[in-house]
């Protein structure tokens, strides 16, 4: 089975059974924008606090 789908499966049976489908959408989001993350930062496609503090604050 695809990885994606056993991952959609494990996610759907932890949510609780009084979950709506905003809930649902909701834990997709999440689990898309850590996974996209993690990616980066194995990439190296990341700065560090104190760089985004210096572009930020003056």
């Amino acid at each position: 089975m695809n990885i994606v789908k056993e991952e959609a499966k494990k996610l759907i049976d932890r949510l609780p059974d009084y979950a709506t489908w905003d809930d649902l959408i909701y834990e997709f989001y999440v689990k898309k924008k850590i996974a996209v993350a993690l990616k980066a930062d194995e990439e190296g496609r990341v700065i560090s606090h104190e760089e985004v503090k210096k572009k930020f604050i003056v």
